[in-house]
């Protein structure tokens, strides 16, 4: 019986620990296919999108867990680990039913320290 073999194409894995800094470039990179027009529209995006949605959380509404698991997604396909994981720490509170002010500090702080890392990434483009 022959054996049929077929060509496959090697692609890179994420890495199993994220780079250091607030946004792991090298991740981004390949989620954005290395083209650096759409690095800079996803990060001016990410920027936009954290802070309102750090402002809505402030007032802890209703849909709170459901804004921070959709800002953990976002953080994880830019490579804002830190903010995924501050967003998954909070998103865990609210569910729990624990007291939110500590992770919604942390996702505070988290967001600033991306946010300042993008703009200089923006700045050198």
């Amino acid at each position: 019986m022959p054996l049929h073999l077929e060509r496959v194409e090697w692609t890179q894995s994420p890495p199993l620990a994220p780079g250091a800094g607030p946004i792991d470039v090298d991740h981004l990179q390949r989620m954005t296919l290395g083209d650096p027009g759409l690095e800079r529209e996803v990060l001016a995006m990410f920027s936009t999108q954290s802070a309102r949605i750090l402002g809505e959380l402030a007032a802890l509404p209703p849909e709170a867990a459901t804004h921070a698991h959709t800002l953990k997604g976002s953080a994880r396909a830019i490579g804002a680990f830190g903010v995924a994981e501050a967003a998954a720490q909070l998103e865990t509170a609210l569910t729990g039913g624990s007291d939110a002010a500590q992770p919604l500090a942390a996702l505070g702080a988290a967001i600033a320290e991306a946010r300042t890392a993008i703009e200089l990434i923006l700045g050198r483009s």
